[in-house]
């Protein structure tokens, strides 16, 4: 289902990153969507989900819905590894002045869609 917010993120980038909510909720919506897309592509039902995790299917429900607000992102994390993703922290070698930057890509297709 897509529902039109009257909003198009520019090529490349996800709304996700428009909201003006910090790098980290934006992070954490984007693993948010990859493991709703991953369930959907396995077609799991989230009573499945929770027998593959430990995580609640009423949790599973809210983290499809985008409800994170008492999720970790390693929470997160270790439910797309126990989907069979791996999840890969890299850190730039290249510093630069001010704060870096946190994102997540995945390799095979972009969030940008999302």
């Amino acid at each position: 289902m897509t529902i039109d917010i009257g909003y198009t993120a520019p090529a490349g980038e996800s709304v996700l990153d428009h909201l003006g909510r910090s790098p980290s909720f934006a992070a954490k919506g984007k693993l948010a969507v990859i493991i709703a897309k991953t369930i959907q592509e396995l077609g799991l039902s989230q009573r499945q989900v929770q027998q593959r995790t430990g995580i609640p299917q009423a949790r599973i429900s809210e983290i499809c819905r985008g409800k994170l607000k008492d999720i970790s992102r390693e929470r997160l994390e270790d439910c797309l590894q126990q989907l069979g993703h791996d999840v890969v922290i890299t850190v730039a070698t290249g510093r630069h002045d001010g704060v870096g930057e946190l994102r997540v890509e995945r390799s095979d297709w972009t969030l940008a869609a999302a």
